[in-house]
């Protein structure tokens, strides 16, 4: 399979850019869970990795954070960052958002964060990238933080099935085409040092995706 490099990533959605939200009749349902099981109402500080167009996080500042609550957005791409920066204006005494060079890496204390947030991110990036990624959210997650992911996932019955199939096989020909995105079961990449609390999944128009909330291990 073809890997979607950083500066392939960074070149697409600096092209994208704001038709990121056209996906919002697939990705509405699977952000509505997650905001149901994410219990945002006792957060102090959000990371969102990978933020696009700030959409989600316009959502939890105006509806579901306390209002001391901060906020951090990462992305790659400087289109989105200058989307979500200007979409995040009404809250910028507490909402920041930070262009960065593609590594898992976000320079934040230990244990600072409550909620590590990613969605549609883990689907474009590869198998080490995305251990990467959960090993920065372990080390920045309180203990009683929580790690809230959605990704596209593999369909079910005929029509996900389809989809998906068609989907994997226009990604192995060339990942630019679907943005560098393709169906992936979240659980796989825990392991020990995560505590699955929430895994569902949910299609709209045969695109399946998939909601997983878990806790750094040996947390309460």
């Amino acid at each position: 399979m073809s890997e979607f490099t950083i500066e392939q990533a960074r070149t697409f959605y600096d092209w994208f850019g704001r038709r990121q939200d056209w996906q919002s009749f697939y990705e509405n349902p699977a952000l509505q869970m997650l905001v149901e099981h994410g219990a945002f109402g006792d957060t102090h500080r959000v990371i969102e990795f990978g933020c696009g167009t700030g959409r989600l996080a316009e959502r939890l500042l105006r509806d579901c954070l306390p209002a001391e609550a901060t906020y951090l957005g990462v992305d790659i791409s400087r289109t989105m960052v200058g989307l979500a920066k200007a979409r995040l204006q009404p809250w910028s005494a507490r909402a920041e958002v930070r262009l960065t060079d593609g590594s898992a890496a976000l320079g934040e204390h230990g244990g600072s964060a409550d909620r590590f947030v990613s969605t549609y991110v883990f689907d474009l990036l590869s198998a080490t990238r995305i251990e990467q990624v959960l090993n920065e959210a372990h080390r920045v997650l309180a203990r009683e933080g929580l790690l809230c992911l959605v990704s596209a996932t593999h369909g079910h019955g005929v029509v996900g099935r389809m989809v998906c199939g068609v989907w994997d096989g226009v990604h192995a020909l060339s990942p630019w085409l679907v943005g560098g995105c393709r169906p992936i079961e979240l659980p796989d990449y825990l392991h020990s040092d995560w505590r699955i609390l929430y895994l569902d999944s949910v299609s709209r128009c045969g695109i399946t995706s998939q909601v997983l909330i878990a806790s750094p291990q040996g947390s309460d």
